[in-house]
């Protein structure tokens, strides 16, 4: 079975047709409505799932943006701080934040991905991009519309192309210098205007570790609300081995054995710590080593 990627499986039906009914939003907000409960970014976590609390809790002046409807039809919500809210501010991940990721179970990550990244967009939209008046929330919170001149604006995804290379039955890995010690991942970079995946992957590879490749095959995606990309995991075809490293990029490169990357998945020893389970570098190394 191949694997599911982390912040997948969200269980929670987004209800698109509410953003556009404002009264039928309204009958939603019951009682019964749920507030996903955060200290700032961080998610409050009981018994590895989400913590949720009343729409009482939610601090003054904060919007509701709608998450979405559980099975039973209860509105899930997340509050939006008024500008300049203490904690707020947009913010990247954390030690403490991705060892909480690790214990969520199946599908709560999808929920907190899709709030993370709404809270952080409307923290970097106040303002219009076109004039700079003030914007405020419509849609259920699915966008912002201009004051001034009635611009509309909707939340939007990065997409990154996130890659190996493979060559004689071996998977080429890079480490970055921020990453764990002993820590090697699938290269990674963001896709450019005009380009393709195709065009992506092969760009980053040759960039960043001086190998060309070719045949460029989709595996699988991935949200990752850091503030709010769509990975995209792919494998290529190298016609060589020889690697030409952009220090600026990578601190090192190396090429693995599929026996050798199945070995560590396992959990065993060998030359490098893979990445963690809920990022899609580990589901792209696990089906490949698979194959």
């Amino acid at each position: 079975m191949r694997p599911v990627p982390g912040f997948t499986g969200g269980t929670l039906d987004r209800a698109d047709a509410l953003r556009h009914d404002p009264d039928a939003l309204a009958a939603v907000m019951t009682p019964a409505a749920r507030l996903l409960r955060l200290d700032g970014l961080m998610p409050a976590i009981a018994d590895d799932r989400l913590s949720w609390g009343s729409l009482a809790e939610a601090p003054d002046g904060a919007e509701l943006a709608l998450l979405g409807l559980d099975a039973d039809g209860r509105a899930h919500v997340v509050a939006i701080p008024p500008m300049g809210a203490e904690g707020h501010a947009p913010a990247m991940r954390n030690p403490q934040l991705m060892a909480i990721l690790a214990t969520l179970a199946p599908g709560e990550a999808a929920t907190y991905a899709s709030a993370r990244s709404l809270l952080d967009w409307h923290a970097r939209h106040r303002f219009c991009a076109k004039c700079g008046a003030p914007t405020r929330m419509f849609r259920a919170g699915w966008g912002r519309r201009c004051e001034a001149e009635g611009t509309e604006h909707f939340p939007r995804v990065d997409p990154v192309v996130i890659m190996i290379a493979e060559h004689d039955g071996r998977a080429l890995l890079g480490r970055q210098p921020s990453f764990p010690p002993g820590r090697y991942s699938a290269l990674a970079g963001f896709l450019e205007p005009g380009e393709s995946i195709e065009e992506a992957v092969a760009r980053e590879i040759a960039e960043e570790a001086g190998v060309r490749v070719r045949d460029v095959r989709y595996v699988a995606s991935q949200p990752w609300p850091f503030p709010s990309s769509l990975m995209i995991a792919c494998v290529a075809v190298a016609d060589d081995d020889a690697i030409t490293l952009d220090t600026t990029e990578l601190e090192d490169a190396i090429w693995v054995p599929r026996e050798v990357v199945r070995a560590v998945l396992a959990g065993g020893e060998g030359p490098f710590v893979p990445p963690p389970p809920y990022a899609i570098a580990h589901t792209l190394l696990t089906v490949w080593a698979g194959e």
